[in-house]
């Protein structure tokens, strides 16, 4: 599913810290403006606020931003969310989610960086992706069936999860993808951590329908391409057809 590039945050991990936490901050902001403070009831802020946690981020910041989010401090989020849809080089699509405080400073910059590939118009791809829920989990018990477990958390289907594909799955520990609907997400994840699962991934995102052919060369030109996009520090997400 082209797991490499389904996140910016693979793509952030050897950035400096400063930056990394930035993001991880910000997610944390966003996910508490679209569901709420309370991580117990918000599946988003509460897999924002562990990976801000495992990556050192003070409790006093992570409150702020939580705080700011929900809207329950004196500085209220003025992040707007904005999609911007499009092809990387060889035509290869490509949704890239911002969260920013300026539009007329982000927008400008979002068109350089697509110089190398084509900044489409809004809903000029979207047809290319299914838009669903995410669950990434880890369980460290031997012999799970995740296909038991995909059904029992009311998921709609699962793939397995490696430590390659995505760092915060433990080196040993068994780890899934479990696709659900849009209004799934919560269910899915309260299900996972009662029954001994780590959430690490709770949120909406886009899942293509289908991946263009692609040699080694054409690929490693699309992944310079991805990399540039999400190192930029408005940008939260980027989801792209490639394998």
């Amino acid at each position: 599913m082209g797991r490499q590039w389904l996140h910016a945050k693979r793509a952030i991990v050897n950035l400096k810290k400063g930056q990394v936490v930035g993001k991880l901050v910000k997610e944390i902001t966003v996910a508490a403006k679209l569901g709420g403070g309370d991580p117990a009831g918000n599946a988003r802020l509460f897999a924002a606020v562990e990976k801000a946690k495992k990556a050192s981020v003070t409790r006093d910041v992570i409150e702020r931003a939580i705080a700011k989010g929900a809207g329950t401090g004196g500085d209220k989020s003025s992040l707007d969310h904005v999609v911007y849809e499009g092809y990387a080089p060889h035509k290869v699509a490509v949704i890239v989610e911002v969260y920013t405080d300026n539009q007329q400073r982000t927008a400008p910059e979002i068109r350089v960086l697509f110089k190398k590939g084509v900044l489409g118009a809004a809903h000029s791809n979207k047809f290319l992706f299914d838009h669903v829920g995410m669950v990434e989990a880890h369980t460290a018990a031997a012999g799970t069936d995740l296909e038991t477990a995909a059904i029992e958390a009311g998921a709609n289907d699962f793939s397995p999860l490696t430590h390659a594909e995505n760092d915060d799955i433990p080196e040993g520990a068994t780890g899934a993808r479990f696709i659900t609907d849009r209004a799934g997400v919560h269910t899915v994840s309260t299900w996972l951590k009662a029954n001994g699962w780590t959430v690490v991934t709770a949120e909406l995102g886009y899942l293509p329908k289908q991946f263009p052919e692609l040699d080694d060369t054409a690929r490693a030109e699309v992944g310079e391409f991805l990399h540039e996009l999400s190192e930029h520090d408005d940008v939260q997400r980027v989801w792209a057809a490639v394998k």
